[in-house]
C-alpha cells in the first residue's frame, strides 16, 4: 500500500495531540490535515476527500459521537472510515457511540499501535471493524 496517496483528517480539540498524531502519520508517509472541532470536521469533509478520519470523542460543542453520527447519515460520506480517539474505557465508548466506527485508539497514544490501526482501518471494507487498541 502506498501511504503517500492516503489522506487522513485528524480532529482533536488539543493542538498538541493533533501535532503529535500528524507528525507520527506524516513520518509514515501519510498526507495529514488537522482540525480542532466537530463543526470544522463537517465543513472540511464537504470540500475535500479523505481516506480516514481520526476523531476525538471528548470535545466541547459537538463531540465525536455526534460528528460520527452526522457523517454516517450522509450517503456520500458514510463510507469514510472513522477511528475514535479516547481515554475512556471501551465499554463506555461502545455504549455512547451510535455510529459504526472502524476502531478505537486509546489515549495515551502508542505510536506503533497508531500506525497499525491506521493501516488496518485503511484496508477495511464497509463490513469490517479493526480490533481496539
Amino acid at each position: 500500500m502506498n501511504n503517500t496517496n492516503k489522506h487522513i483528517l485528524i480532529c482533536d480539540d488539543c493542538p498538541i495531540t493533533c501535532l503529535l498524531l500528524k507528525t507520527i502519520l506524516e513520518t509514515n508517509g501519510y498526507k495529514v490535515e488537522t482540525v480542532f472541532s466537530g463543526t470544522e470536521v463537517l465543513a472540511k469533509i464537504e470540500t475535500q476527500v479523505f481516506d480516514l478520519l481520526v476523531l476525538d470523542v471528548t470535545m466541547p460543542g459537538m463531540d465525536g459521537y455526534e460528528v460520527a453520527h452526522h457523517i454516517q447519515q450522509n450517503r456520500s460520506l458514510k463510507c469514510l472510515p472513522i477511528l475514535l480517539l479516547s481515554g475512556h474505557e471501551e465499554d463506555e465508548i461502545r455504549k455512547k457511540c451510535q455510529a459504526r466506527v472502524a476502531g478505537i485508539i486509546r489515549k495515551p497514544v502508542d505510536m506503533n499501535a497508531l500506525i497499525e490501526i491506521v493501516k488496518k482501518a485503511l484496508e477495511l471494507n464497509d463490513f469490517e471493524q479493526v480490533s481496539l487498541v
